[in-house]
């Protein structure tokens, strides 16, 4: 049997159906609509996924009787006044430590040389002059590199005010009016799909829960990481210790390997305060502790069963859909990992066509 035949009946035995067919032209549609405008309808989507997370709060006014139109709009003034609490609160204090740290970042890096320095008259059989030397060079020929992309990252940046004039007046005016008229867009995307889509609506409604369970689980987990993290380096005295809890708190949107990413500056940071000394190893372990607590705890309460998926996985995902749309890639990493395995569930459990005649 030729590779080709293979190829043919496996083909025919997934899509022959029309509904797996109809479902197959639609990821594929979206995925290049995605791929070539995705940065013209950005504001869009984000308008649509904000009005998705706001949705539930809107729902549940309804089902008490308040007017949809009303509950769109306490709901959006809702969380916009929290949006800007969270701004006028935060922004400030992180944009201070934030300043303070770049600032002593060279004192941090002498530091760190001069401690690197050592280290031959203290191993000399295991490490030479010479190689601290040319491995401090490439650092620091590294470090330059990284320092000229962020200045003219910062210059770039100031063409960037206008885009988010647009998206402050935008987004709030669209996601009003996806709230109020949810029902108007739903049907009028339910008259553009297919007839055939018993599989689409299979997918949709697992996605919907999915998503919707997901998104909530991962919002208040950053809350949770980062309050904690922020009191505990607070009470510890740990300088910056604002700016690394909402670094500790976001670093749940990336699992795994934000966890271990962001380990790097705390870490630094302690030992930059106070050394390798009693007060560094207690702070690492509070930060192993609030580590442990997060995913072992607090996951498992927040997510239960709603996506299960293999580490291994999870990774992939986020190293993928990261690289194809940044931020929104990453935070919906495990969403669209979980979409995936929905499609492959729809189109292994949709029936058996009939087989083509010979």
């Amino acid at each position: 049997m030729s590779l080709l035949s293979v190829f043919g009946r496996w083909y025919w035995r997934k899509f022959s159906d029309p509904d797996a067919a109809m479902l197959l032209i639609l990821i594929i549609l979206t995925t290049a609509v995605l791929l070539i405008w995705g940065d013209l309808i950005l504001p869009v989507l984000v308008a649509a996924i904000v009005a998705y997370l706001l949705d539930w709060p809107v729902t549940r006014m309804v089902r008490l009787g308040i007017s949809r139109t009303l509950s769109s709009v306490l709901v959006l003034l809702g969380f916009v006044a929290i949006s800007i609490l969270l701004l006028i609160g935060l922004v400030p204090i992180i944009s201070r430590q934030s300043i303070n740290l770049i600032q002593e970042t060279p004192l941090i890096w002498q530091n760190a040389q001069d401690w690197i320095l050592t280290l031959p008259d203290k191993y000399p059989d295991y490490v030479q002059v010479y190689h601290i030397h040319q491995m401090m060079g490439g650092l620091n020929e590294k470090l330059v590199e990284v320092g000229e992309q962020l200045i003219s990252a910062s210059v770039s940046s100031l063409a960037d005010i206008a885009a988010l004039l647009v998206y402050l007046v935008l987004v709030p005016l669209m996601v009003f009016f996806m709230l109020k008229d949810k029902n108007f867009f739903l049907t009028s995307i339910s008259k553009v799909l297919p007839r055939e889509r018993r599989l689409i609506t299979q997918v949709g409604h697992e996605m919907n829960s999915q998503i919707a369970n997901y998104i909530r689980g991962k919002a208040i987990e950053i809350v949770i990481v980062g309050a904690i993290s922020c009191i505990a380096f607070a009470v510890m005295e740990l300088r910056y210790a604002i700016l690394l809890g909402v670094l500790v708190g976001l670093s749940v949107l990336i699992p795994y390997i934000g966890a271990a990413v962001v380990t790097i500056p705390v870490a630094v940071v302690a030992m930059f305060q106070w050394g390798i000394s009693p007060e560094f190893w207690y702070l690492m372990l509070v930060y192993s502790i609030i580590q442990g607590l997060d995913g072992n705890l607090l996951v498992p309460l927040l997510f239960s069963e709603a996506v299960s998926l293999h580490p291994l996985y999870i990774i992939v995902a986020v190293l993928f859909f990261g690289g194809l749309w940044g931020f929104w890639g990453v935070f919906f990493a495990i969403p669209l990992a979980t979409l995936v395995k929905a499609l492959i569930t729809a189109w292994s459990s949709s029936p058996e066509p009939l087989q083509p005649s010979v």
